[in-house]
């Protein structure tokens, strides 16, 4: 029997993907990272113009040159960074985006920090790489904000690269204008890289505001998708912008893992840039109404969780996660055990409000109970 790679034996598939495979399909599910709304009519109509008018083959490899053209002004205008089309590829979803990054960027010896909390793709992705994820704590006393000064203390010389995400998964935590700022002033200084992982940007609450370390450094490659805002998850539509000097290194892993993104997917992605934007702001506004009901009702159980700034996630704490979640999968509710997402998730628990709110209002009921 061949044996598999050892860099694929030290990696376990989604815990959470586990998870949902043994329960109950009937359970109200509190698990699961995308949003419950349809792709917004708009959307849809332009993919199935696109099908009729037989935009069915490969396109470029880094994608469309006018849905590159219209990301590159949507940097300028969203984000103040200055991008051309020829430092952009457009992926298949913000996943692949990361992984090209760990490829092209990361080998043996290697650490990359990344925050703790954070999304588990980013563990998996750098042991594929044979680098060493080094975790930056950012505990609910910090109401889990990653800190200039805490990436500050572990860089080594060893340091290539930071992974962020802000608005964060699993927390909703996002990271404060001097914080990037002085993350960016850190990249200069020991010569790394700032991953930016921004799914989640459009997705923030309040009189919160998310900044991109694109704005304040070049040392940086800035990651997006349609997957969160526009709730394209399926179509796997992503993309991302890179020095020049980089952005051909990224082209290698991409050009020979997929050669090219969806050309439906990217011909929606163009609709979804160009045309109205109504359904974002009613979506937001709409895990806004239900991110307060959750709030609400898991500090009132005693479950200590901060307001969530951005993204759709709660992330309360819990005594004995494991017992919770447990429980709560034996009475109908899924969520998904803190530790997934890293040492200082132990004693916690994430909870997606991108369900219902009378779901999200039942699972609270059922919650309560326990």
């Amino acid at each position: 029997m061949v044996k598999p790679a050892k860099r694929v034996e030290s990696i376990e598939l989604s815990q959470i993907r586990k998870m949902f495979e043994a329960t109950n399909p009937d359970a109200i599910n509190l698990g699961i990272g995308e949003p419950d709304f349809p792709v917004p009519r708009n959307i849809k109509e332009s993919m199935k113009q696109a099908i009729n008018e037989d935009y069915t083959h490969y396109t470029p490899n880094k994608g469309f040159e006018d849905l590159r053209l219209k990301i590159c002004e949507k940097f300028q205008k969203d984000n103040k960074i200055t991008t051309t089309p020829d430092n952009v590829i457009v992926t298949s979803g913000a996943s692949e985006a990361l992984y090209d990054c760990a490829q092209a960027l990361f080998e043996k010896g290697d650490n990359v920090l990344i925050q703790d909390p954070g999304f588990l793709s980013y563990d998996a992705i750098i042991r594929l790489a044979e680098a060493n994820p080094i975790p930056v704590s950012t505990p609910l006393e910090d109401d889990f904000k990653l800190k200039a000064d805490s990436v500050n203390e572990l860089i080594s010389p060893n340091t290539k690269a930071i992974i962020i995400n802000s608005p964060c998964n699993p927390t909703g935590a996002v990271i404060d204008k001097k914080d990037i700022k002085g993350i960016c002033e850190l990249a200069e200084d020991h010569d790394f890289m700032i991953i930016s992982d921004e799914i989640y940007e459009k997705i923030i609450y309040g009189d919160n505001k998310h900044y991109s370390p694109g704005a304040y450094t070049d040392n940086v490659i800035t990651l997006n998708g349609f997957s969160k805002t526009y709730a394209m998850t399926g179509l796997r539509i992503g993309y991302m912008s890179a020095p020049s000097d980089i952005t051909e290194e990224l082209l290698k892993v991409h050009q020979y893992n997929i050669a090219c993104a969806s050309s439906i997917a990217q011909k929606g992605a163009y609709e979804a840039l160009t045309g109205p934007q109504n359904s974002v702001k009613s979506m937001v506004k709409e895990f806004e109404r239900r991110k307060n009901l959750i709030v609400k009702r898991l500090n009132g159980m005693g479950y200590e969780t901060p307001d969530c700034e951005g993204a759709f996630y709660a992330f309360p704490r819990i005594n004995k996660p494991e017992e919770f979640v447990k429980t709560a999968m034996d009475k109908g509710v899924i969520c998904v055990l803190g530790k997934a997402f890293g040492p200082t998730g132990e004693k916690h628990v994430r909870m997606s409000y991108a369900n219902s709110y009378e779901n999200i209002e039942k699972a609270m009921d059922i919650l309560e109970t326990i």
